[in-house]
């Protein structure tokens, strides 16, 4: 069973920032699109951000200004750089790889990650 696997989430102050790391198989990072999702407690899960293999991205309304989504090759790591943190922001963070760019949410895609939690709150 392949493993994304996820670090970087805590607790952080409303305006503060977070940066979450997800690593991923060469195989699989090299080829997939990679991307994050959210799924605030008692609620449905919302995509966050998408990355293809050519570096084009997407980012939520919600989102977009505040969050930025990168990958590395050298390290086959994809990161979400979180600034301007709010609480709606709270969330248990997943990042996935699939074939094929959605700019909506899916139930499943062909990878994915146990989470990591964020939680914004003074």
């Amino acid at each position: 069973q392949v493993q994304l696997v996820e670090s970087g989430g805590g607790l952080v102050q409303p305006g503060g920032s977070l940066r979450l790391s997800c690593a991923a198989p060469g195989s699989i990072f090299s080829t997939y699109v990679m991307g994050w999702y959210r799924q605030p407690p008692g609620k449905q899960r919302d995509l966050v951000a998408v990355i293809t293999t050519g570096g084009y991205t997407y980012y939520a309304a919600s989102v977009k200004g505040r969050f930025t989504i990168s990958r590395e090759y050298a390290k086959n790591t994809v990161y979400l750089q979180m600034n301007s943190l709010k609480p709606e922001d709270t969330a248990v963070y997943h990042c996935y790889a699939d074939r094929v760019y959605r700019t909506s949410v899916r139930d499943n895609y062909d990878y994915w990650g146990q989470g990591t939690q964020v939680t914004v709150s003074s």
